[in-house]
């Protein structure tokens, strides 16, 4: 048993598929709590903190040592500005104006504006199959967003351009943080150390712009706070295992799971409703999906 279970904290496509299910489940939870008055940045900070628990708790488990150089510091930093409390905030800031399952499209856009970024940068970049599979799951992103556009006509130009944001500061996050990883240094920490930084630095945003943390808005949600707590302990374990064996591009595609698990998500549980070509772009990114699965495979 403990050997399945290490196969697969290496296996790119089992982080692949598993992270994306979790980072799908953030935008109904997100959605929920942001339109029963939570800050977006406070829930950003519930992110942070509940990875950075299941992460310390993980590292003293294996006894792995907190020691932080000067490699690991500026890297965790940078990472955590740009993936988890740029993105985060934008993610959360912008659901209540376009829905969650679009701004799950929008995960969907990211390997696109990573492969592009990866390319400028010289790192290994899919085979053909694999750039079918982006090229296929950017065709059902386009449909799903267009048709989602088409069907809410009120949507403010100003909120789909930073929706449009998303994949960009996404895409720098996924290319940064391999070609910064610090030699030899371990996933957990680097997710710990990622996390941390950015729930202080969320706190000192939050006590300047606000006066004060707010806690007390998410006593408005409990259930779905405790919920947003525990993915987010789940999630980034992995997610910096999929970042070390996966590399970015790849890492870039669980934006295709999310959306689908985003939309699947909104639907049963927010009461949110899709229309036909809408579920239709969906199942084209799933085919995307089974085309990435596919060249991970031959590549192996």
């Amino acid at each position: 048993m403990t050997a399945i279970i290490l196969r697969g904290l290496q296996n790119p496509i089992a982080l692949l598929l598993a992270t994306g299910f979790l980072i799908g489940l953030n935008f109904p939870l997100g959605k929920v709590a942001v339109e029963a008055g939570v800050s977006p940045l406070l829930w950003a900070v519930l992110i942070s903190v509940g990875a950075s628990v299941s992460m310390v708790l993980l590292l003293l488990v294996q006894r792995v040592s907190l020691r932080l150089n000067h490699s690991t510091a500026r890297y965790a930093l940078i990472s955590g500005i740009i993936t988890f409390v740029l993105a985060n905030w934008l993610v959360f800031a912008v659901i209540p104006h376009v829905g969650s399952g679009f701004i799950g499209i929008m995960f969907a856009l990211s390997p696109v504006f990573t492969l592009a970024i990866a390319t400028l940068f010289r790192l290994k970049t899919p085979g053909r199959l694999g750039l079918a599979g982006i090229a296929v799951g950017l065709i059902g992103a386009t449909i799903v967003a267009w048709s989602r556009q088409t069907a809410q006509l009120d949507i403010s130009p100003i909120w789909i351009f930073a929706a449009i944001l998303v994949p960009f500061t996404l895409a720098v996050g996924n290319v940064y943080r391999t070609i910064a990883w610090p030699h030899g240094e371990s996933p957990d920490r680097l997710a710990f150390w990622s996390h941390a930084f950015s729930a202080i630095l969320l706190v000192f945003i939050l006590l300047g712009t606000q006066g004060n943390l707010g806690l007390s808005q998410l006593a408005a949600v409990p259930g779905v706070s405790i919920a947003q707590f525990i993915v987010a302990g789940m999630t980034f374990p992995i997610f910096f295992r999929l970042q070390q064996f996966g590399g970015p591009v790849l890492l870039s595609q669980l934006g295709y799971v999310a959306a689908a698990v985003g939309m699947a998500a909104a639907t049963l549980f927010l009461g949110e409703s899709y229309r036909l070509l809408t579920w239709g772009g969906a199942a084209i990114i799933a085919l995307g999906v089974a085309f990435t699965i596919l060249a991970q495979r031959n590549a192996s």
